[in-house]
Formats: C-alpha cells, sequence, structure tokens
C-alpha cells in the first residue's frame, strides 16, 4: 500500500535590532522585539493558527488514519510562547490525537552540525526536552536545521541515539535512484533515511499558485493521480514543506487550505495511506545507501551549504561565532547563554547571502547582505567583549578548564560550610533550649 509522509517546518529566528558601532559596550541588549512580535503575530494568524485547526478537524474525521509530523526550533517555541500562546494550545490538542509525531533538531536552529560538535549535541538534547516538556514526546526521528546532511553528520546523529533521520532528495545524493524508498546511510548503516520527494513537495510549497505553472492548477486529485501512477514498487512519497505554506506563502485566496482538506479523502479512495515518519522506518526496509560526503541542504539550486557559508562573509562571522564556543559553555550566566542560542540562527546567516537566485530569506530586515553583515558582527563584537569579561581571551582553555574547574570545587565547598554551619547552629538551638529547659525545671 502506498503511503504519503507529510512533515510540516516551523522556525523563526529572533531578529537583531539596528545596532550600530557606538552601541559596543553601552548596549547588551540586541533584539528588534516591535518586530519580532509583529512578524511572529503575523504569520500565526495567518497560518499556524487556521493550519492547527484545520488539521485537527482532519484528525479527528479521519480517526487516526490521517497523520503528519511537524518539526519546530525552540527559538519559534519561545516565541510562540511569549507572543502567541494560542498556537501552542493548538499544536498541544495535535499531539494529543497520536497522530502527529514531533521531530528532534537543533534548538537553536543553527549550523552547529558543521561547526561545533559538542554544541551541536547539546542542542538536540535541549530541544528534546523542550518538546517532551511542551507536548509530552520523545522525538524518534531526526530532522537537522534546513535538512542539512553529509557523512560526519550521520554518524554524529546515529551516536546520539537516532535510528532514523531526515535528508533532501537532491540530484547530487540520490543520482539516478528515486526518492520514493527508504534508504541507509552509507557511512552509517544502521541509519534510516527517509528522502523528500522534491518536484511534489515544491509544487506545492512553491508552484501551487503560479499561473505560469504548466500543472496549474494542482488539485488534490492531481497530486494523489500522480502517486497512483507511480510505479507499484514505489510506495512512500515524502513530502515536507514549511508550515508558512498554509496560508503565508501560499495565501488563504489561493485554496491551499482546501486543497489539503481534499486530499485524505480522495487519497483513501485510491488505497493510499498516510504515515508518520517512525512508523515508515519501522514497516519499510531500507533498499540501498547514499553517500553524501559534502553537506547538502534543502535550500537554493544547489541543494548545499552555500545559503548560509557561500561567501566571505558568512564564513567571518561563523568563524568567529563558533570560535568562542568553549568559553561560552564555560559561562554560568543565563543572558550570556541566551544571546549565545539565539546569535546562532541560520537566518542570520541567510541574511549575509549574495547568491542571485537564492539570496537572503524574503523575511530579511536588512537591506542587502553587507548591511546583514555589519549589524550582526557589531551585535557579535560587543558579545564577545562580555564573554571576554568572564574569561578573557589571553588565557589558554586549558587554565579556563582549570579555574573552571576551581571556582566548582570552592562553590561546591562553600556549600558544604554553609550545610555545616547550619548543622551546628540547630545543634546550638537544641542545646540552648535544653539548658533552659533544665534551668525552668530547676527553679
Amino acid at each position: 500500500m502506498k503511503t504519503i509522509c507529510f512533515y510540516f517546518q516551523i522556525h523563526q529566528p529572533f531578529r537583531l535590532k539596528r545596532y550600530r558601532f557606538f552601541d559596543i559596550g553601552s548596549d547588551h541588549y540586541y533584539y528588534d522585539d516591535f518586530s519580532n512580535e509583529d512578524i511572529i503575530r503575523g504569520i500565526a494568524g495567518r497560518t499556524y493558527l487556521k493550519a492547527n485547526a484545520v488539521m485537527l478537524d482532519l484528525l479527528k474525521e479521519y480517526k487516526g488514519k490521517f497523520k503528519f509530523a511537524l518539526s519546530i526550533s525552540g527559538i519559534a517555541l519561545d516565541q510562540l510562547e511569549v507572543y502567541v500562546p494560542e498556537a501552542i494550545e493548538g499544536l498541544k490538542e495535535l499531539a494529543k490525537t497520536g497522530c502527529v509525531e514531533f521531530l528532534a533538531e537543533t534548538y537553536n536552529h543553527s549550523l552547529a552540525s558543521l561547526n561545533d560538535p559538542e554544541e551541536f549535541k547539546n542542542q538536540v538534547k535541549a530541544h528534546t526536552e523542550k518538546i517532551h516538556l511542551l507536548f509530552g514526546q520523545t522525538p524518534k526521528v531526526f530532522r537537522n536545521t534546513e535538512l542539512m546532511f553529509s557523512d560526519d553528520i550521520a554518524q554524529m546523529v546515529y551516536e546520539m541515539g537516532y535510528k532514523v533521520m531526515m535528508v533532501e532528495g537532491a540530484k547530487h545524493v540520490l543520482g539516478w535512484k528515486s526518492p520514493n524508498y527508504l534508504y541507509a546511510s552509507s557511512a552509517c548503516p544502521k541509519l534510516k533515511l527517509l528522502v523528500r520527494n522534491m518536484k511534489y513537495s515544491d509544487d506545492i510549497a512553491f508552484r501551487f499558485s503560479n499561473y505560469d505553472w504548466s500543472e496549474y492548477p494542482l488539485v488534490s486529485d492531481k497530486l494523489v493521480n500522480w502517486i497512483t501512477s507511480a510505479p507499484d514498487a514505489e510506495q512512500l512519497f515524502n513530502i515536507w514543506m514549511n508550515y508558512e505554506v498554509l496560508g503565508s506563502l501560499q495565501t488563504a485566496e489561493t485554496g491551499i487550505f482546501e486543497f489539503f482538506k481534499a486530499i485524505p479523502r480522495i487519497a483513501f479512495s485510491k488505497s493510499i495511506g498516510f504515515s508518520m515518519p517512525s512508523e515508515v522506518a519501522n514497516m519499510m526496509k531500507p533498499v540501498g545507501e547514499l553517500a553524501v560526503p559534502y553537506p547538502c541542504s534543502w535550500a537554493g539550486e544547489e541543494k548545499d551549504a552555500s545559503p548560509w557559508l557561500g561567501n566571505i562573509l558568512q564564513q567571518e562571522a561563523i568563524s568567529k561565532l563558533y570560535s568562542i564556543g568553549e568559553r561560552v559553555r564555560m559561562v554560568t550566566d543565563r543572558r550570556i547563554r541566551q544571546d549565545w542560542n539565539y546569535l546562532q540562527a541560520s537566518d542570520h546567516f541567510n541574511f549575509m547571502s549574495t547568491k542571485l537566485f537564492s539570496g537572503p530569506s524574503v523575511y530579511s530586515p536588512y537591506e542587502n547582505a553587507y548591511d546583514a553583515f555589519n549589524n550582526y558582527m557589531n551585535v557579535l563584537s560587543d558579545f564577545i567583549n562580555r564573554v571576554d569579561g568572564q574569561f578573557p581571551a589571553n588565557i589558554e582553555n586549558e587554565e579556563l578548564n582549570a579555574l573552571l574547574t576551581t571556582i566548582l570545587n570552592q562553590e561546591d565547598e562553600i556549600k558544604n560550610l554553609k550545610k555545616e554551619l547550619e548543622k551546628t547552629l540547630i545543634a546550638a538551638e537544641k542545646e540552648s533550649a535544653a539548658t533552659k529547659r533544665k534551668k525552668i525545671i530547676a527553679n
């Protein structure tokens, strides 16, 4: 039986305010709160709230037969909790149905998997804990930032305990192979790979309302017919996109919500089912292995890391950021740790892109890549100064580790002394009370 695996991604960064060179050292708050609230509320009104309601109705109507997956970055959840808590409640309702699988990813929607393995593991752990806290699920399937994948990343993900990962069906990854099968990583054969069907996914995400597209209009019957007409051996159709496709990238007026509402009914009439990623991995066996020596992603024409690391501006910014990773992990200051998280979002580097056809995000608050770079580097300079204030740059990491150990040992010693003092005071109070009682009795 053929099955459709729908997956939707939710992510929004904390955008930075205009931060000038003269602000360095005097202003340690970096975020454009007005813009962040305005954008997240706008997208929630157009997409999150409506899509949650539509999907919940479908889940209830088809009683366990319709299923899909969601991945939500930690910093998107942070914003929704503050600005649109009703969207979080809607997601919780979806989770309660048992037909929505929440996936693991980096908490900060970062590129740590390419730059800092220790930070990568820390973020995945933090994200998993957040998902479990909010939705009661422990993710079983891993989806990296922007579907970033390589043989090295596969190894790290498997070592973290994941047996299933999601990958973009790029031509240089698949070659002649079809995306409509389950695969395994050649670098880590026990890691199963679900591959995105680029054509069907992008037909919905980018071409759905394009009047010049040869297949316009894309109606539910047409999509289902494409799937039924595929070779019988092709049983898996991974259709993945941003959640914002529903109502924002494709507005409600295009009929996108009606399109999704009709898909289950038509699919079931053609004996096509729906599965969550972990179910696919359990019911299917890999038909082959995929070797990916260089990072691939689901962005741009090349489907690689160039939208974030394709020019010297981006490379300089991300190199400078991760050069202080070890020091930041020694810091206990909550504000510094929070800023470290938010400054890692991949969007900041995408805003610096100078690529012709896959340049900065449509949500970029900057006029051009150079403006984005200057603003980010000013913020980063101030942030590095704050980190240096706690752990100076002229001290080697070995010395810092020794210093941190000494500090922690001192903290433990102080705690133990406090406990001893408390015990002594309690004993003294008891002794004093006993002495008083003796005097009273004697009198």
